[in-house]
């Protein structure tokens, strides 16, 4: 089954137009502006300092300083999550996944960053380990820790399921987290609830009709996805109802475990060379001023 259509007929020039060479948008090399080894020296000692348990179908927040190392970790069985972060000191600046996938591709593991939202749009972590990136892209098209799937929510799954209202969708999950963790309103909360990373799920797109597909993750306990704390931030992590996602995501009926959020602290001498991201110096003229 074609997604499209095709009512009007085909061009003389048809052929040559679908094989012309597609060009990268975005560059990623002109962001390497950083320097990787940084990471890799201060992963040699790491201490561990907390440790926050997400159970299924729920979410939690934990504030990470800037500097620390943190882990998303698969731990009693296969388990996806949904991740949100915030500036801490500001709501306003949140993980622009649009922005990093147009950067970074589709999917994301070692050494790509996680931008923030504009105007600041600044790295606000990056990956610096990932148990998973073995998988790379499978027959179908399909990778872990995606940036195309927006969150499972009660919106959506109101319109497809005949009506049926389900309360622990990630989006609800993440807006009830991060109204506890900061004593906000639920519907102040849900405004700041964003599109996510979709840790350890494995997804694509489909090759005939461009449609977003979901299957088996192949996460297993002990996995886990770490990440360097640019910025001082808020980590919203949603256990998703969908268990490892194989056949569904929005379901009080499969199988969940919890993920484990684990926090380490560097020896400080070891980020000699690294400094916390300035926000963009773009000034918002727009070319209306200079």
């Amino acid at each position: 089954m074609k997604k499209i259509n095709i009512e009007r007929p085909k061009p003389d020039d048809a052929d040559y137009l679908k094989d012309i060479e597609p060009v990268i948008c975005y560059n990623p090399i002109n962001l390497q502006n950083f320097s990787f080894s940084i990471y890799k020296e201060a992963r040699k000692n790491l201490k561990k300092i907390d440790s926050i348990m997400v159970m299924p179908r729920s979410a939690n927040c934990v504030d990470i300083d800037a500097g620390h190392f943190f882990r998303i970790k698969c731990v009693d069985g296969a388990q996806v999550g949904d991740l949100n972060l915030w500036n801490r000191n500001n709501l306003n600046e949140f993980f622009y996944s649009g922005k990093t996938r147009a950067l970074y591709g589709t999917h994301l593991s070692t050494k790509d960053r996680l931008w923030s939202s504009f105007p600041a749009m600044r790295p606000m972590a990056t990956i610096t380990e990932d148990t998973l990136d073995w998988y790379g892209f499978d027959k179908f098209g399909g990778s872990v820790h995606d940036i195309i799937g927006t969150r499972c929510d009660p919106y959506t799954h109101n319109l497809i399921s005949d009506g049926g209202i389900y309360h622990h969708c990630c989006h609800s999950n993440l807006t009830r987290a991060l109204a506890e963790h900061c004593d906000i309103e639920l519907k102040i909360a849900e405004k700041h609830v964003h599109d996510v990373l979709n840790v350890f799920m494995c997804t694509g797109f489909t090759r005939d009709t461009g449609q977003y597909f979901m299957k088996e993750s192949p996460v297993k306990p002990g996995d886990y996805l770490e990440f360097f704390a640019e910025i001082d931030l808020t980590v919203g992590l949603s256990a998703c109802p969908g268990g490892n996602c194989a056949s569904e995501h929005s379901s009080d009926q499969a199988k969940c475990y919890p993920l484990e959020i684990e926090v380490f602290l560097p020896e400080p001498t070891s980020l000699k060379g690294w400094r916390s991201p300035l926000k963009n110096n773009y000034n918002g003229s727009h070319g209306l001023v200079g």
